[in-house]
């Protein structure tokens, strides 16, 4: 009796906790990884000019669906080469989300334009095409939607914006590769296509990037950004243009060629569990998870995103349930916080307004962002997690259903 009343007692009030063995472990990784590591090492070619870098551009544009990859150092490059690509000016404005990494924004100053944030949608967490038309003014140069947690933006009202006001797409899909719209990749849509290849994506080389599009001259132009301001038929000391030095290394190229094989695979396990996750937390009530939409022929699952609503759970607020949840061995974690309010982001605009003789911004009036990060969202399973088993996805339903019962 004792041992049944500690199991229905809440681990923060000294019961015991649902979960104490840790979910999948992240990289996955096996003799694949290793063998392409003494492949590029062997070839004596570890920079410019090895074979992994090509052969991983072939194989990630066909695995998208797209003509053209680029592969660059990280996915903050690959957002700033994009810029570069469609031709950013200083003071030139891009519209973007301010619920999701600050690379979004840090790329837009980097690249000297102006982030302008756009209120998401409250169901998706994406941004929300109606905040974006009604953002757009005389000195906006592109729209950069990002597909939250692996959920695709709604791309049919953002190419409609964009193509009626002329203005070119950069999709950020850092968390969203294998994630579809309509069957098509995410990254194959819009004008350009940006992945990042960081430790804690769903493929990765611990760091690393690449860039996508359809469009021969942006390609070629990022080509050159990435390559010091070269052109691909210039001599080695011929800099037609202004540059960086963004290379990946074939050892990053070499690893992620043996991830890429385990796409497919993983992308349909994370969308199992994922799915039967979301439809779990339905059930119980109180966490309501990015929609079901016929047009997201499949949720690329970085992560389990869902608004938390206090009444189901005794009124408690989202960081009592957040320490219930830890304390009950399942990981979870509060999301971001507005980009417009990270000091790195508000000091740079400011700074860069003041450089180009702007008055000073109005605060962004972004009122679901503000309330989604201050009070309501919760982010449960990170993509390794929802690589595991049916029974790690009914642990994290069983603990979130103990709290609802004990609040």
């Amino acid at each position: 009796m004792k041992t049944a009343i500690m199991a229905n007692q809440l681990a923060i009030n000294g019961g015991i906790p649902v979960r104490t063995t840790p979910f999948t472990s992240w990289p996955i990784w096996d003799e694949c990884e290793e063998q392409a590591l003494l492949r590029a090492l062997h070839s004596g070619q570890w920079g410019i000019g090895g074979n992994e870098t090509a052969a991983l551009e072939v194989e990630l544009a066909t695995v998208i669906g797209v003509r053209h990859s680029l592969t660059v150092t990280t996915g903050t490059a690959t957002l700033i080469a994009a810029l570069h690509a469609i031709g950013i000016g200083y003071g030139d404005e891009v519209i973007i989300p301010p619920y999701t990494f600050v690379a979004t924004a840090t790329a837009c100053l980097l690249a000297g334009a102006l982030p302008v944030f756009a209120d998401i949608d409250p169901a998706t967490f994406n941004i929300d095409p109606a905040a974006v038309e009604a953002a757009i003014s005389p000195r906006t140069r592109a729209i950069m939607p990002v597909h939250i947690g692996g959920y695709p933006a709604d791309m049919d009202r953002l190419m409609e914006i964009a193509q009626r006001h002329g203005l070119p797409v950069i999709e950020d899909a850092a968390q969203a590769i294998g994630a579809h719209w309509r069957d098509r990749s995410v990254g194959s849509i819009g004008d350009l296509g940006s992945f990042s290849f960081q430790s804690s994506k769903n493929i990765n080389s611990g760091e690393g990037g690449a860039l996508t599009t359809n469009n021969k001259t942006l390609y070629d132009a990022a080509w050159s950004y990435k390559n010091c301001g070269r052109t691909q038929d210039g001599l080695w000391y011929q800099h037609e243009t202004l540059g960086d030095n963004l290379r990946m290394s074939q050892f990053q190229a070499a690893i992620l060629r043996a991830q890429l094989t385990r796409l497919e695979e993983q992308a349909e396990l994370r969308m199992r569990n994922g799915t039967y996750l979301c439809d779990g937390l339905r059930a119980i009530g109180g966490l309501t998870p990015q929609p079901v939409d016929e047009r997201v022929t499949r949720h690329g699952f970085h992560l389990v995103i869902a608004r938390y609503n206090p009444a189901a759970f005794g009124g408690w607020s989202r960081t009592q349930f957040l320490e219930a949840l830890r304390a009950e061995g399942i990981p979870c974690a509060s999301g971001y916080v507005p980009l417009y309010e990270t000091e790195g982001v508000r000091r740079a605009s400011a700074e860069l307004r003041h450089v180009l003789g702007l008055p000073a911004a109005s605060p962004p009036d972004c009122p679901v962002t503000e309330r989604t990060c201050a009070e309501e969202s919760v982010w449960i399973a990170s993509q390794s997690a929802l690589l595991g088993t049916q029974q790690d996805m009914d642990d994290i339903l069983t603990a979130v259903g103990k709290i609802a019962a004990a609040a």
